[in-house]
């Protein structure tokens, strides 16, 4: 019988330089898409797959992080006194229970790899997702949960995978595919941003892991690769070297990279368009946009 997965490790010691000067003074994972944060699409995400704790990787200066999860008694108090359930309710949805959460600091920015590695000692025996908040999947049903369903059916580790441009490929993690059974494909080896000619294929491991403490076990050697950093890529990648069994699953869902700007922007586009209170009026705010830069050319 499997162990069910309901530990998720969530890497957030990134500085977020790209996002200056707004991430001077606030984490990059508080950052909003419409009026929900990033991180809260994670946590979301997480708990519709059965996730109930929930370790956080963090660094200096990400105490507003943790303040997000905390109760506010006072603004609760002004909700309820001026009768506004409908924000009370959409306020308690960001609060996490004691002892759900448990924080762990990355001393130096060494890589997703060590950053995994870093939470170790709350991991133990147990299998464990990881969600990379600048990964947002707008999905009927979440990543995840897609994940953990299918991870119960095949075990062992387990990445989430999708087809990008050929020339983009070698900005990505990359896997050898090999048998294809639905949305589940074999691995039979990954490489982390590979030169062009040597890319295995167009296949590209997307911020969402189901592992193995043996994943751990192979990050404990350190070993220092692309970018001059541990990859987690490197560490999955000796484990099908080891003999695991390691899958990739092609989720059914759109994925935007909200660690660039360009995918932050179209991530917020993309879900206020979804919003019954926004639609129309930012459609024919496009539309007119759309029409003016027509008329200029």
């Amino acid at each position: 019988m499997k162990n069910k997965v309901t530990k998720a490790i969530f890497p957030v010691a990134g500085l977020g330089t790209r996002f200056l000067p707004a991430t001077k003074s606030i984490p990059k994972e508080i950052l909003s898409l419409v009026d929900k944060p990033l991180i809260q699409y994670a946590i979301d995400e997480a708990r519709a797959a059965g996730i109930r704790e929930f370790i956080f990787v963090t660094s200096r200066g990400k105490g507003a992080l943790e303040d997000y999860f905390d109760s506010a008694p006072q603004l609760e108090s002004r909700l309820r006194k001026a009768g506004k359930e409908d924000l009370l309710k959409t306020l308690r949805q960001t609060t996490m229970e004691s002892g759900a959460i448990a924080y762990v600091r990355q001393r130096e920015a060494l890589g997703l790899g060590h950053a995994v590695w870093c939470a170790r000692r709350l991991i133990a025996r147990e299998p464990f997702a990881v969600i990379l908040p600048d990964d947002v999947i707008a999905a009927e049903k979440p990543c995840l949960q897609q994940m953990v369903e299918a991870y119960e059916e095949t075990g062992g580790n387990m990445v989430a995978a999708m087809e990008v441009p050929p020339e983009q490929a070698s900005q990505y993690g990359l896997i050898e595919p090999g048998s294809i059974k639905d949305r589940v494909i074999e691995v039979r080896n990954m490489v982390e941003k590979p030169a062009p000619k040597d890319a295995p294929s167009n296949i590209a491991v997307i911020g969402r892991y189901i592992l193995t403490p043996a994943i751990l076990r192979n990050l404990n050697r350190k070993f220092v690769g692309s970018g001059g950093e541990i990859q987690l890529t490197d560490a999955i990648a000796e484990e099908i070297r080891n003999g695991g069994k390691v899958t990739a699953y092609r989720f059914d869902g759109r994925r935007f990279d909200c660690g660039s700007k360009a995918g932050f922007l179209q991530a917020a586009v993309a879900f206020a368009l979804e919003r019954d209170d926004l639609r129309d009026e930012l459609f024919t705010y496009l539309e007119g946009v759309v029409m003016a830069r027509k008329a200029a050319q």
